[in-house]
Parts: C-alpha cells; sequence; structure tokens
C-alpha cells in the first residue's frame, strides 16, 4: 500500500518493493514489462511442450514403421518360419513395440490437450486481463494529471489576480495623495482597486476549492485506486505462477500414467522371451527335416589282389563285372549301377538288403553324390518344380508333402460343395418364385461345379494311393498312380543312366568327362519291384488299448478297449501311431486312445533325419 510519504510497494510474491518518484507512471512501465515477460515465459513452455508431442508422435511412427518392417509377410516361406518358439518370441515382442508406440502417442494426445491447449487459451484470456488492468491504471493516470493541471492554473489565475489587486491599490494611493487629479480620477481609481480586489477574493475562492478537490482525487488516487490495481496486476500475475506450475506437473502425470502400462509391455517382451524353448525348436528342425532313411550299413572290403575278379562294394556305382565278361549295352555304353531303385539281379544276401542301406551308400559315395546333382539338374530342366507325387524326396518329407497336397484338396472340394449348395438353394426359390429368376441359368454353373468335384475327388484318391503306398497301407501302387508317375520315372531313369555313362569309364572308374550319348529308358516296373522286397516294419515296443476305437477310414485299424498290441511306428506329430495285431493286420490309431511302452533297445525306436 502507499505510504504518506507518496513512496508506495507492490506486495505479495514479486517483492522487492517498487520505489516510487513524485509519480507512479514508472512503477506502471515496469510492472508493464515484467507481466509481459511472464507471458513470454509462458509462451516459451508452451512451445517446449508443442515440440515434445511433436517428438513423441515422430517416435510412435518410427517404433510402428520398426515393428511393420519386421513383421512376416503373409503368404510367404518367412511366415512359416514363425513357427518355432524363437521366432514367435520375436513376432511377440514386434507386437508388444506397437503397444508401446501407442503410449507414446497417448503421451502426446494427453500432452496436446491438457497443457498445450489449456495454456493457449489461458494466455489469451492473460493478455486481455492484462491489458484491462493497464487500461485503467493509465485511465486513473490521466485523471489525476488533469486535476493537478486543474489546480495549478487556478493557483496561476489566484496569483495574476493578486498581483493585480496590488498594483491597483498602489494606483489608487497615488492618485489619492495627488492634489492636482480630479476627484473624479481618484474616484476611479478606488474603484478599480476594489474590483481588482474583489477578483483576487474569487480568486482566492476558487483556488482553495481546487485545491480541496486536488487533495481529495490525489488521496483516492494514491490510497484507494492505484493499490487497487496493483492488486490485481499481483493476482494476475501469481495466477500465471500458479498455472505454468500446475501445468509443469500435469507433464510428470502425463508420464506417469502411462509407466504401468510401458511396463506390462516390456513384461510381457520377458513372457515372450522366457517362453523360447530351444529343445522344442530342435524337435521341430528334426520333424521338418526328417527323411526316414537309416544310416547306411558298413561299405563291403573290394579286393584288388585279383584283376580279373574284381569285387564291387554294393555302396559303389561302377559296372559290376564277372569272369571277364561284360554288361549288356544300350546305346553304345555299358549298363552301370546307377540307382538303388532299378532293378537288378540280386542274391539272396542282396535281396533281404533294406532298400534305404543301398540309398544311403549311394548318397555317401562322393562319384554318386556329384552324379546326383547332376541327375537333379536335369530333372530341373525337364520336370520344372519336381515330379507331381513328390518321389524326389525322403520318405518321411513325401509322406508330409503328400498329406499336405490331400488336405488342401480336401478344403477346394468343401468349397466347391458349398458353391454347389448355395447355388441349389437359389434354384430352388427360382423355382418357387420365377418371378425372382430363371431356374435354368444356374445349371451350367452346377454342372461345372459337379465337374469340378469330381475332378478333385479324383486327384484326392491319386494322393491318397500315393500316400497309402509312402505310408506302407498297400503293397504296391494302382495301375492308375502308375500311369500318372510314369513320365517321371521315364526321364528320372534316363537322367540317371546318362549321369552313369558320362562318369563311368570302360573299366569301371569314374572321369570328368561329358558323352553326348543317347538316353536310355528303363521300365517303370523296375522302380516298383524294389518294394516287394522290403521286409515288414519291426516292433518298437507294445501298447495298451484305452477306449475302444472303430476303425472305418482306409488305413485304420479296429481295437477293443484293454487289448494289447504290438507298436511298429511311433506318432509322428500328426496324432496317429501305426500298430499291428499280428502279421495280416496292422494300421493306425490316434495316439490318444493307446498307452504306448515303447522298447529302447529296439532298433525301430530311434528316429534318423
Amino acid at each position: 500500500m502507499f505510504s504518506p510519504s507518496r513512496r508506495f510497494v507492490f506486495p505479495g510474491a514479486l517483492s522487492p518493493p517498487y520505489l516510487c518518484c513524485s509519480k507512479p507512471k514508472d512503477q506502471f512501465d515496469n510492472l508493464e514489462k515484467h507481466t509481459q515477460w511472464g507471458i513470454d515465459v509462458l509462451e516459451k513452455y508452451i512451445k517446449f511442450v508443442k515440440e515434445r508431442t511433436e517428438i513423441e508422435l515422430s517416435y510412435a511412427k518410427q517404433l510402428r514403421n520398426l515393428s511393420k518392417k519386421y513383421q512376416p509377410k503373409k503368404n510367404s516361406k518367412e511366415e512359416e518360419e514363425y513357427r518355432y518358439t524363437s521366432t514367435k518370441a520375436f513376432l511377440a515382442t514386434l507386437n508388444e513395440m506397437n503397444d508401446y508406440a501407442g503410449q507414446h502417442e497417448v503421451i502426446s494426445e494427453n500432452m496436446t490437450s491438457l497443457i498445450t491447449g489449456e495454456l493457449t487459451r489461458y494466455v489469451q484470456e492473460l493478455k486481455q486481463e492484462r491489458k484491462s488492468h493497464f487500461h485503467d491504471g493509465r485511465k486513473a493516470q490521466q485523471h489525476i494529471e488533469t486535476c493537478w493541471k486543474q489546480l495549478e492554473a487556478s493557483k496561476r489565475r489566484f496569483e495574476r489576480d493578486c498581483k493585480e489587486a496590488d498594483r491597483a491599490q498602489q494606483y489608487f494611493e497615488k492618485m489619492d495623495a495627488d492634489i492636482n487629479v480630479t476627484k473624479a480620477d481618484v474616484e476611479k481609481a478606488r474603484q478599480q482597486a476594489q474590483l481588482r480586489h474583489q477578483m483576487a477574493e474569487d480568486s482566492k475562492a476558487e483556488y482553495c476549492s481546487t485545491l480541496q478537490k486536488f487533495n481529495s482525487e490525489q488521496h483516492d488516487h494514491y490510497y484507494t485506486h492505484i493499490p487497487n490495481i496493483f492488486q490485481k496486476i499481483q493476482e494476475m500475475e501469481e495466477r500465471r505462477i500458479v498455472r505454468i506450475g500446475e501445468s509443469m506437473k500435469t507433464f510428470a502425470e502425463v508420464d506417469r500414467q502411462v509407466i504401468p502400462i510401458i511396463g506390462k509391455c516390456l513384461d510381457e517382451i520377458t513372457k515372450a522371451a522366457e517362453s523360447i524353448d530351444h529343445k522344442n525348436d530342435s524337435q521341430m528342425v528334426i520333424e521338418a527335416f526328417k527323411s526316414g532313411f537309416e544310416p547306411p550299413g558298413d561299405v563291403d572290403f573290394e579286393d584288388f589282389t585279383q584283376p580279373m575278379k574284381r569285387t564291387v562294394s554294393e555302396s559303389s556305382l561302377s559296372n559290376s563285372r564277372g569272369d571277364g565278361k561284360s554288361e549288356p549295352k544300350f546305346g553304345g555304353k555299358s549298363k552301370g549301377k546307377l540307382w538303388p531303385f532299378i532293378k537288378k539281379n540280386k542274391s539272396p544276401k542282396q535281396q533281404k538288403e533294406p532298400l534305404s542301406h543301398r540309398f544311403n551308400e549311394f548318397m555317401t559315395s562322393k562319384p554318386k553324390i556329384h552324379c546326383f546333382r547332376s541327375l537333379k539338374r536335369g530333372l530341373s530342366l525337364k520336370l520344372g518344380a519336381g515330379p507331381e507325387d513328390f518321389s524326389n524326396l525322403p520318405p518321411e518329407q513325401r509322406r508330409k508333402k503328400l498329406q499336405q497336397k490331400v488336405d488342401e484338396l480336401n478344403k477346394d472340394i468343401q468349397k466347391e460343395m458349398d458353391q454347389r449348395d448355395a447355388l441349389t438353394k437359389m434354384k430352388d426359390v427360382y423355382i418357387k418364385n420365377p418371378q425372382m429368376g430363371d431356374p435354368a441359368s444356374v445349371d451350367h454353373r452346377l454342372a461345372e461345379l459337379g465337374q469340378n468335384i469330381e475332378k478333385l475327388r479324383l486327384e484326392v484318391q491319386k494322393f491318397e494311393g500315393w500316400l497309402a503306398e509312402v505310408e506302407g497301407r498297400l503293397p504296391m501302387r494302382t495301375e492308375q498312380a502308375r500311369r500318372q508317375s510314369g513320365l517321371y520315372e521315364a526321364q528320372n531313369t534316363s537322367a540317371v543312366n546318362s549321369c552313369a555313362q558320362d562318369r563311368e569309364s570302360p573299366d569301371g572308374s569314374y572321369t570328368e568327362e561329358q558323352s553326348q550319348e543317347t538316353e536310355m529308358k528303363v521300365p517303370a516296373t523296375d522302380f516298383d519291384d524294389e518294394f516287394d522286397d522290403e521286409e515288414p516294419l519291426p516292433t518298437i515296443g507294445t501298447c495298451k488299448a484305452l477306449y475302444t476305437f472303430e476303425g472305418q477310414n482306409e488305413g485304420t485299424i479296429s481295437v477293443a478297449e484293454g487289448e494289447m498290441l504290438y507298436v511298429i511306428e511311433e506318432d509322428k506329430g500328426d496324432g496317429w501311431t501305426r500298430i499291428r495285431r499280428n502279421e495280416d493286420e496292422e494300421g493306425y490309431v490316434p495316439t490318444s486312445y493307446v498307452e504306448v511302452y515303447l522298447d529302447k533297445n529296439a532298433k525301430g525306436a530311434m528316429t534318423y533325419i
């Protein structure tokens, strides 16, 4: 408040006090500068928060783009790789990073609405209030200055009138003392002096009134109006300071609100990392690339001490020779032992040797591997992606591919049947309500669907035949399957013979020279006869039927609850176990229907890749 000595202070949080001079105008200037500085600070803080929100949005966008960049593409080979626990954990991490980015977007939105928007509106109101207070202060200052000017004018007029009255009185006294002056002149001077005295008295009265009014106005100005204005300015400034403090608290609270959700995202990433099972991933790799072949047997001793009767190991690809006689020639080249599936004369011991042993012996010989690669390149050129029956794959991989193909065909059949059912219902509606459409318009489409379903069913039968052959359900392929795969077998055999001829020299050794001889064709029946000599699968354990199972589908076998049977093939991940009741009865049952007791010492209990 203002002191009687016309010094005033600005109380409250804006201390130190503002010193005054004879007029408070200087203090208004100082306050005006200070309050403008406060508004500038507020606007600077708004700009800071706005840039923070832009950074949060940019960071969230970059996180989302990063997560999207490493997401697996749909219907691609990369998507198949995400079945392992490690890649599943990585996918979960990418998804959590999306949620993590979402929380940064929430931070940006809340800061924009709770801080930037609110403070922007408050700054506009603050500017209007500040303008109003300083306008009132200037108005009060102008009023007191006007009163002061009126007082000064009244004072000068009173002073002038007093001086005029003194001069008139001196002139009258001078005229009255002069004997030469007429009485009329003396009377005139006396009247003039009286008039001047009266004017001085009037000016004095006016000056006194004006002075009293000014003193009252000045008292109100310095003790009421100006303190009130300063108090309002102080309250305005204090509200600004409190508001910026509250905004800073909100700034921290917005971050604190998303910390639990961000922590949950990080917990989920940790949980995904802990779910990685290296044993499970290894087992999946084993199941994916398991070939079903057994390791090759021991390599036979080759006796080179008898030049004319050199025996050849079963695992070699060199030509068989006996008693110095050469094999019959086809197309100018001797027929070597090219492929383990091609029929040849076998000794009783060789006839009992499993087919897989001979195949592995063929695969583990370096010259044969080179030949096999040449064969593979030749087949790729002739058949493109590979044979239709996947006979170029190992047994286990071939079974999985065939099963996958059967499932795809069954899905296609179901789609076609759904379309046919829908068109049949539409036709019935047309028959009942001819105005809705012509029933005959759907007959052509129904006929096409029927043909498509029949073709797909034939395809399913074909692949199921190959699948049954691989799984050992059928002793040999049907004539229909034989005809459908005959083209591949002929080209396969021809490419093998050509490869062997290119690598084989007359003395039975291998060379690197290329040959342009004509390919020979081996009958497809030679490939099939190899499967007739395979031994039945060995028993790897026993099992007890927990429930009764009616095996109505092809390849399954019926069992009664409590019945004891032999296990000849473990569950390979498809939910089925192969069992045997006697020499003539064997098939598949659901793994969940039996309790298996495996023999750890059984040869068949081992799984090979």
